[in-house]
């Protein structure tokens, strides 16, 4: 036997479980060593009848009686024995409509029983515990920790246990695949022993040192993945890159704006910025929270490329969200231009042309664009990920800035090198624990965001039951009258698929309700099946006041900002996480009138979820974020999960210094600088 023997050869079994087995990925002895239990039952002490709780999972030891198998209603069987531990007291022991179980246990065999002792008509019983006979081989199923393994329909814990058995001496043959150096280093097991210690383990203490083994493994191939990704990207050395830090523009840029930058803008800048000196392409995330200044420090670096003769690009996924950058960025440059011009500086940095290029854009316009990046009559182009396919090309492009970095693959940012391989900053509104944001974007460098500028009002958020809606919608009509305007938010398009999941709200069934509800106000409604245009044109009526109450899927997510709305209503809060509850509250809050969040839930136990009741609590979508990680896992939140990962070995891999220990672990073997970030 070796680790590519195929399983047929070895387990003994029929052809439907290799044909189970065949469905799960497992093939070969190699692959079934790999099928690692999820996690492990400690059987080890072995009690008698007498010590044993009643109603508690126990093992005990001794012989049974003769089996009677006895006919019962509807056609099934009941199998019956006694069974006499080794202090001669006694229990009955019964299984249902296994009649198998009569020819597997003989009359007076010395067997071992898992299960719980009940009471039952003044007699002790149990009933269809699992048994294992108790001969001169060590026992499986008992007297020890053993392994419980995730399940299918058709193999079960008990049976893979025991086929594991079968190809423990292969266990032997698993080669090493961490370095002698760093098995040495971080005090891990060898492969083969942890694989050893995770199928068949002595004590606790294997079975930790094992998890540990295979958990760091995973997360170090993760984090050695994420520095070749940034040394591939920096690898290339190009003099046009470097670009000095310019500390007069950036003092009189801040004292163009109506308001001071916060500490966390003024250090992100900084950190961008000694990036953008080197001869090596920047390769930078920059996290911050809803509202928590990014555009401002995207425009201070872009203006600092500008200033050195050079290009910028800012990519987004929506065109909706292309148009406000645009509108926003041209907004600050201005003001930073005529404020020059104001201290008779107007020769200090010319005002940059700045281009939006989306799949809207006409003809006639969008070649107009692409000839002035060209020949370098364009200094800042915005629009969607179209910016970096074929046909657009720059005179010389040194920054390019991608908003809402989860939407950008690899492949895109690839197309980057061909563009001149520049300076990349991506920015995020979705706040991400430093643990994450390190393997999810461990490429990267991290500058975090963590105050927000001006002296906006804090958004009161409410839970609400379905019994509290009408209060809710008098304030509603209240804040219509004063002038305000109204986000609703529903998890589903249609009627249709509501249906098929009760009580769950629809945008196509509030927006009736709604026009019922509040007759004599405007209600306009978005979704993801608009064109584009359509999306716009009610984005721009909305925010022209022209309607007063806007009523939305997810759509509204990133990237909205309309600061006369200042109510939120998330409808079926309970089925969104607390991220995406964090970004859809974002939307308003954005002017100086309070504003106010109010999650209703589709039930009353639902509103007293203490996930929900956090969304009251915490303003910081960092803090909501952990609460999210903890409660969620970080696969649900972020997508990371892999399948056949076991859950104990990811759930290990994302505790924060085990995430720095294999980082810093991947940065010494491959012989690079450590990362900021870590």
């Amino acid at each position: 036997m070796n680790l590519k023997t195929p399983l047929k050869d070895v387990l003994h079994t029929t052809n439907d479980h290799i044909a189970v087995l065949g469905t799960m990925g497992l093939h070969t002895v190699e692959d079934f060593l790999f099928y690692l239990p999820r996690a492990h039952e400690d059987l080890s002490s072995i009690q008698t009848i007498a010590q044993s709780p009643l109603n508690e999972k126990v093992t005990i030891r001794g012989s049974i009686g003769a089996l009677k198998i006895v006919r019962i209603r509807g056609g099934k069987y009941l199998i019956s024995t006694m069974f006499r531990d080794t202090s001669d007291e006694a229990v009955e022991v019964i299984w249902f409509n296994q009649p198998h179980i009569k020819r597997m246990l003989p009359e007076n065999s010395d067997v071992v029983l898992t299960g719980k002792i009940i009471e039952k008509s003044y007699k002790l019983q149990m009933q269809s515990p699992q048994f294992e006979i108790a001969g001169n081989r060590p026992l499986v199923h008992a007297g020890r920790l053993v392994a419980v393994y995730p399940q299918h329909d058709v193999i079960n814990t008990k049976w893979l246990r025991e086929k594991m058995v079968l190809v423990k001496d292969a266990i032997d043959l698993i080669a090493e695949t961490l370095p002698a150096e760093l098995l040495a280093d971080e005090k891990l097991l060898s492969k083969k022993d942890a694989v050893r210690a995770l199928h068949f383990p002595e004590k606790p203490e294997d079975v930790e040192d094992a998890r540990q083994r295979m958990a760091f493994e995973e997360m170090f191939n993760v984090q050695t993945a994420a520095l070749e990704r940034k040394k591939m990207w920096q690898g290339e050395h190009q003099k046009r890159l470097q670009i000095p830090m310019n500390a007069e523009l950036i003092k009189l840029f801040f004292a163009s704006l109506k308001f001071k930058p916060t500490n966390s803008q003024k250090i992100a800048i900084y950190e961008i910025l000694k990036d953008m000196e080197k001869d090596t392409a920047m390769s930078r995330l920059l996290e911050g929270d809803v509202g928590s200044g990014k555009t401002l420090v995207a425009v201070a670096v872009m203006a600092t490329a500008i200033k050195a003769g050079g290009q910028c690009a800012l990519m987004v996924p929506t065109e909706v969200l292309a148009r406000q950058h645009a509108e926003n960025v041209s907004r600050l440059l201005l003001t930073f231009h005529s404020y020059l011009e104001e201290q008779g500086m107007h020769d200090f940095i010319r005002l940059p042309h700045v281009a939006l290029l989306t799949g809207s854009t006409p003809s006639p316009d969008a070649r107009a664009i692409k000839i002035g990046l060209v020949n370098g009559t364009i200094d800042i182009v915005i629009g969607t990920h179209a910016l970096i396919e074929e046909p657009v090309q720059f005179k010389d492009v040194k920054l390019v800035i991608v908003d809402e970095q989860h939407r950008f693959g690899v492949a895109q940012r690839a197309r980057l090198k061909d563009k001149g391989n520049p300076h990349f900053l991506a920015m995020t509104a979705t706040p991400i624990p430093r643990t994450l944001a390190l393997t999810a974007y461990g490429d990267h460098d991290l500058s975090v965001l963590l105050e927000k500028p001006g002296n906006r009002k804090i958004i009161q958020t409410k839970v609400v039951a379905p019994d509290d809606r009408k209060t809710v919608e008098l304030f509603i009509d209240h804040q219509i009258s004063e002038g305000r305007q109204i986000f609703v938010v529903c998890p589903l398009i249609t009627g249709s698929e509501a249906e098929e999941i009760k009580d769950v709200k629809s945008v196509e069934q509030e927006t009736k309700r709604l026009k019922e509800s509040f007759p004599h106000r405007r209600i306009a409604t978005l979704h993801g099946r608009m064109l584009p245009k359509e999306k716009e044109d009610v984005l721009r009526e909305f925010k022209a006041k022209e309607f007063d109450i806007l009523v939305s899927t997810s759509v509204i997510e990133v990237g909205i900002d309309i600061p006369n709305s200042t109510i939120m209503i998330i409808e079926g809060a309970e089925r969104f996480g607390l991220a995406q509850l964090h970004q859809f509250r974002g939307r308003v809050g954005r002017s100086d009138h309070q504003s106010h969040c109010f999650l209703f839930t589709t039930t009353v136990e639902q509103s007293k979820s203490p996930r929900l009741r956090a969304m009251e609590k915490y303003d910081s979508g960092f803090q909501l974020a952990e609460i999210d990680l903890k409660l969620r896992g970080p696969g649900e939140i972020f997508g990371f999960r892999q399948s056949g990962l076991p859950e104990f070995q990811f759930a290990q891999m994302f505790q924060p210094e085990f995430v720095l220990r294999a980082r810093r672990a991947a940065e010494r073997m491959m012989g690079v600088e450590g990362a900021r970030a870590s």
